[in-house]
């Protein structure tokens, strides 16, 4: 099978994540790429197979107004470092997807500068789309053009011309043969004429085994541009909007709803969608959940629902990033891997869990999917044997499948077993359990958090908050020890405040095991230490 087929996804906006200018003055290039190195490291250790970064090539802003696509952007560096990189990924197994910007060009492009100062006779005139000599806009060029999205920036290619068409064919060819990459994301695939892309991809058959064509579409029917003549795989917006939206509304059935109606496209289990839950586009999946324990169940659908499962950096660590005033900055920070990983972080611990199951679990790529139980606030299916259950209420979901077996939990650990034909079991609120069928089948280390809740949206009707696994699973564990006596709270381990929280919760009655997971789970020291000086 393809490789991409089975691939997890890592998504890098260079610009952003290595704090480049905001605009291009195109002198001596900075080598910032070759910072990408840890990262790298990153990728491999969380389970990633594939490295989405882009726009990578010389522009004058934001990347996507190119002015050279044969040169590295300069603020990142230039083509040695685009080669080494590659190179990097390549070795640890990883690999890598260009942006493909054919749509449009920068203002900055050879072609469009040659138009402007020839006018009529300019022999790039038919390059770009609805020239118009009588126009004007706001450069006040002195002629008028089609453009992308409204923005003179960048004006829009005639993929009709040849030239045009042959020009871009050979900067693939030079991509391919410069920087071995493996596959292309082709930017506003949804306003690409159709026989360009057909032509792109047997351009693209013809250079590399297993070539991967993927196209940003947004809306429609996604059969129109996933097929064997034209792109391997498109955006699943659809999907991505679902993601937050039957969470945040407690309403499953949006997600069944959508995987059915992309089935009825065709889109089955052996054609892959790209499935993403943020992007440098949109604001973070942090940002739009209302309640931030849905990071889990969210994360379980996007890696065993049909699709190949895409993270954009820093969202596996759980960062926030909001629209703000128009603007795209704050989905595209500059981020230090050191300082992110300088502490315990549970949403990284969720995705590199997942990214482990995911890449022993072949059923999770090719696997039949199957609905087997549907409410607004629970959702269980199969992927061929594995079983995946979600919840996105506040209070315990009881499932009741007609299953035969016994199945072990992937994430918490557990185990569940089937009576007279029926699998009957429980799953604490806004949880989420991967069931791997027990026999001769790779066992994990289960995950000990979820993360912390910071809406006012999770009690469950007591006021307690719950803690997002297997209700039948027991507490389990070591009880953390007490400090030595003397020891000032201040000074104290996460584990002896843990033990004092536990100490002080036992002098006012019976300790539960909800009670003893509850403090287990919390890991963050300024919240057991709040939490200790509230007892009086």
């Amino acid at each position: 099978m393809a490789w991409y087929e089975e691939a997890v996804f890592y998504h890098i906006y260079p610009l952003g994540l290595l704090g480049a200018p905001e605009f291009n003055d195109h002198s001596e290039p900075v080598h910032r790429l070759r910072e990408l190195r840890p990262w790298v490291d990153h990728m491999k250790k969380c389970g990633f197979t594939a490295l989405y970064i882009g726009p990578c090539f010389s522009s004058g802003s934001h990347g996507y107004d190119t002015e050279d696509y044969r040169l590295l952007d300069e603020r990142l560096g230039d083509n040695e470092d685009l080669r080494w990189l590659v190179s990097c990924c390549h070795e640890e197994g990883i690999r890598v997807i260009l942006d493909g910007v054919f749509n449009h060009t920068g203002r900055g492009f050879f072609a469009f500068r040659d138009l402007r100062e020839h006018r009529e006779n300019s022999r790039y005139r038919n390059w770009y789309c609805n020239v118009n000599f009588w126009g004007n806009n706001e450069y006040n060029d002195g002629f008028s053009y089609d453009n992308w999205g409204g923005h003179n920036l960048l004006p829009k290619l005639n993929l009709y011309e040849p030239e045009v068409r042959n020009y871009l064919f050979d900067t693939v060819r030079f991509w391919v043969s410069e920087f071995d990459i493996d596959g292309l994301r082709l930017d506003a695939a949804d306003v690409l004429e159709h026989g360009f892309m057909r032509e792109l991809r047997s351009v693209t058959d013809s250079l590399k085994d297993d070539f991967w064509l993927m196209g940003e579409v947004i809306h429609g029917d996604y059969s129109r541009w996933v097929n064997e003549n034209t792109l391997h795989s498109v955006t699943n917006y659809a999907l991505h909007k679902a993601f937050y939206s039957a969470h945040n509304d407690h309403n499953y059935f949006e997600i069944a709803h959508t995987v059915r109606r992309q089935r009825e496209m065709g889109i089955g289990d052996n054609v892959h969608l790209y499935d993403f839950t943020d992007n440098h586009d949109v604001e973070r999946i942090m940002t739009k959940l209302n309640n931030k324990r849905h990071f889990l169940p969210v994360h379980v659908l996007l890696f065993t629902l049909p699709g190949i499962p895409s993270v954009y950096y820093g969202s596996e660590f759980g960062i926030e990033g909001r629209k703000e005033r128009g603007s795209d900055a704050s989905l595209r920070p500059a981020l230090s891997l050191d300082e992110l990983n300088a502490q315990d972080n549970v949403p990284l611990q969720i995705i590199t869990a997942l990214g482990n199951i995911y890449r022993n679990e072949s059923a999770l790529w090719y696997g039949e999917y199957r609905e087997m139980d549907l409410t607004t606030t629970k959702y269980a299916f199969m992927r061929g044997d594995i079983l995946v259950t979600v919840t996105n209420s506040d209070r315990e979901e009881s499932f009741d499948l007609g299953l035969e077996g016994t199945y072990t939990g992937a994430l918490h650990g557990g185990e569940i077993s089937s009576d007279q034909g029926r699998l009957r079991f429980a799953l604490e609120g806004n949880s989420a359990e991967i069931w791997i069928p027990s026999q001769e089948r790779v066992k994990y280390e289960p995950i000990q958090y979820v993360p912390e809740q910071t809406s006012n949206d999770t009690t469950d009707g007591t006021g307690e908050n719950q803690t997002g696994s297997v209700s039948e699973r027991p507490a389990g564990g070591e009880m953390p020890k007490r400090a030595e006596a003397g020891k000032s709270l201040e000074d104290m381990t996460v584990e002896e405040l843990q033990a004092e929280v536990l100490a002080r919760l036992a002098a006012n009655g019976p300790l539960t095991d909800r009670m003893k997971r509850e403090v287990r789970e919390n890991v963050y020291r300024d919240s057991l230490l709040n939490w200790v000086k509230s007892f009086r």
